[in-house]
């Protein structure tokens, strides 16, 4: 009895741990009712939720129901309480072995000199049940099987599992056999079921999941073959394989066919060694394992993923392999979950060590709308296979093409706009309201020619890493200076109906410099600064898996849609206005050079405001899921052209220009030909 009580302590002081881990921040809605395997919620829990006032990210906390241990904890998100963790557990040494008489008997002592594994820290009480399978079932480990398919898969249990199966990796694989793997196979099944799923995001421990991984990786290297092929564990959430291998080994591979969900669809994984791999190997033999995941890929996280806001989801199985040491390459071929036109495939590799993909350790040979094949290099640090999707990126050799010369263009055309500006510039700006017509020109040149650039290094980017801080740097230069093109747009219309009522005669170009540069720039930096302070905090400003604005969680990107379109709209009433007024004869003849420069500003903004409206019109229709890949290929056309644009219409295209450039050209001419005639 006092070995029992020590046991029972020992458990205590586990669940205390467990709910001294930081609050999660995860809210799931209607995660209150957990759902069991068979899909009916389970009613051994207290459903309640708190009954204080609901003030925003207050907390509290509520008992578990009777006969669990530990407690539930809500926060207050929107009014409304949410679950955020849960450390209700029902299962224990007592439950494990029920019908055991060597309970009592169960030491919680640690054996020495344990072998070591990746951030691994085992609680006494499972350390106490590792020696209770060694005692009850050591041969097959099947004495736990019933008591935990017969626990309520709460994240309490779920929690108190993996525990359980990292203490067996680690102190009960010296001599794994076929039967103890699909025992094992059998408890890690019943908490990678489909239904069990949405019940992780409650653990306190974020790093459950890869601890499993890494476990079951574990275990399984300890396996030892004995037939000529063995199907080893047949599970519907967890499956694995394993044969022998030596250097005359032809080819050899693992196909694996998986439900990701209570459906009669299957997603296929396959394994493949290559022969020239094999020739690596010694004359003695070998083996080989591989092991599929069907459902741990949607729980499993990055640990040092620097923005919880950029989920990197995956769209296949998580393939586990066992090699020998000399064998380093690996062929895999994954069936796409989502298989979208637009979906995007990376092929990458679980680091233990760091507890993240990694996308440089493999190499993606084929991605079709249905399946990706992986080159991938294999290490003991990474043993885990999978491909990451960007469901709304579209990866097309077209759109790369178009936007590369696009952008090149653009810049040139800016570029060449500037030199045209600054040659031209004493011969143009004869009046106020062609002086800012020229400023406003210039600065929504600058405007665009910078957003470019940051464009071009948020897409190299893009392609290497994703750092959040850099992203997030990245993202605010690109939406203010999008935004201060908009808003140099907005105060041309400005001059137009300024000109109209005839009021910059009343006020000095400093004035109207100020009111040009607050509108220009100071009014984007204001819409950019606060976006970042308001959605930056909570993770919401990027877009999942790219460095621009978010719109599936906070609608950040509205930020930007709102002020552009509405500029839009007040262009071209402003134009419509002008159109009207220019026909009244109450305009006097001698205003009839500001009223040409009118003219000409409108004409301007009459060409240049449709397109960029129709430009980030196709922009918004790109975020629509399933979007055609045609809507794709006209923003990015009219997106990488609106340089050239601008040097079209704002400057080839007006007759002043182009006779003060023409005057400019010819001025060198006229002065060597006087000079020759002085001679």
């Amino acid at each position: 009895m006092k070995s029992q009580t020590i046991t029972i302590c020992c458990l205590m002081l586990f669940l205390a741990a467990e709910c001294s881990h930081p609050k999660s921040k995860t809210h799931i809605k209607g995660g209150d009712k957990l759902q069991g395997p068979e899909g009916k919620p389970k009613t051994g829990r207290r459903q309640e939720k708190c009954h204080g006032p609901c003030t925003t990210s207050s907390n509290c906390s509520q008992p578990c129901a009777q006969h669990f241990r530990g407690e539930i904890e809500f926060i207050c998100n929107g009014n409304k309480w949410q679950k955020s963790i849960e450390t209700c557990t029902s299962l224990s040494v007592e439950t494990l072995f029920m019908d055991s008489k060597s309970v009592s008997r169960l030491s919680v002592a640690a054996p020495p000199n344990s072998p070591h594994m990746l951030d691994y820290h085992v609680p006494e009480p499972v350390e106490s049940v590792a020696q209770g399978i060694q005692k009850n079932c050591p041969l097959d480990y099947a004495c736990i099987i019933d008591a935990v398919k017969s626990s309520e898969t709460t994240s309490g249990n779920i929690a108190f599992i993996v525990e359980l199966l990292k203490n067996i990796s680690i102190h009960l694989s010296d001599n794994v056999t076929g039967e103890k793997m699909k025992s094992y196979s059998k408890v890690a099944n019943h908490i990678l079921d489909t239904a069990v799923i949405p019940n992780w995001a409650f653990i306190p421990y974020k790093n459950a999941s890869s601890d499993l991984l890494q476990s079951v990786n574990w275990f399984a290297r300890r396996l030892r073959i004995r037939n000529e092929s063995e199907h080893i564990a047949d599970e519907l959430f967890i499956q694995t394989k394993g044969f022998p291998i030596d250097h005359n080994t032809s080819e050899r591979s693992f196909s694996f066919s998986m439900n990701t969900s209570n459906t009669t669809e299957s997603i296929l994984g396959m394994i493949e060694i290559p022969r020239q791999e094999l020739w690596k190997l010694p004359p003695n033999a070998s083996q080989a394992v591989g092991i599929a995941f069907s459902t741990l890929g949607a729980v499993l996280k990055e640990a040092h993923l620097q923005d919880a806001s950029l989920p990197r989801p995956l769209n296949g199985l998580v393939l586990s392999v066992i090699l020998p040491e000399r064998l380093k390459q690996i062929l895999f071929t994954f069936e796409k979950m989502n298989k979208s036109r637009d979906a995007r495939a990376q092929c990458v590799g679980w680091n233990a060590r760091k507890r993240m993909w990694d996308e440089n350790v493999c190499e993606t040979t084929l991605d079709t709308t249905s399946k990706v094949k992986c080159w991938c290099n294999y290490t003991h640090a990474m043993m885990s296979f999978s491909i990451l999707m960007s469901p709304r990126s579209v990866d097309n050799t077209v759109l790369d093409y178009i936007t590369c010369i696009g952008l090149s263009v653009s810049i040139l055309s800016l570029i060449l706009c500037l030199v045209i500006e600054t040659a031209v510039w004493s011969r143009v700006v004869m009046t106020e309201i062609s002086y800012m017509r020229h400023v406003c020109i210039v600065n929504i040149a600058v405007s665009l020619l910078t957003a470019n650039v940051w464009f071009i290094l948020g897409s190299i980017f893009n392609k290497k890493a994703q750092d959040y801080n850099w992203c997030v740097a990245v993202t605010f230069f690109t939406h203010f200076f999008y935004l201060s093109l908009f808003f140099w747009m907005l105060f041309k219309a400005l001059l137009i109906i300024y000109g109209l009522l005839v009021i910059f005669q009343r006020m000095m170009k400093s004035h109207m410099i100020a009111i040009g540069f607050a509108i220009g720039y100071g009014c984007p930096l204001v819409i950019a600064v606060t976006t970042v302070a308001i959605t930056v905090p909570g993770r919401g400003y990027l877009r999942h898996g790219a460095c621009w604005l978010n719109w599936d969680d906070t609608r950040a990107l509205l930020a930007f849609a709102v002020p552009a379109l509405v500029i839009v709209a007040v262009n071209l009433v402003v134009v419509l206005v002008v159109a009207v007024n220019t026909q009244r004869p109450s305009i006097g003849s001698s205003k009839s050079q500001d009223v040409a420069i009118v003219m000409r500003i409108s004409k301007n903004v009459a060409i240049l405001t449709p397109l960029l409206g129709l430009t980030w019109g196709f922009g918004i229709a790109t975020l629509i899921e399933g979007t055609s890949l045609i809507f794709h290929i006209i923003f990015a056309l009219l997106n990488a052209f609106q340089g050239f644009f601008i040097l079209l219409f704002g400057t080839i295209m007006d007759h002043k220009i182009r006779d003060a450039l023409r005057m400019r050209m010819s001025s060198p001419k006229r002065r060597s030909r006087v000079a020759g005639m002085h001679r």
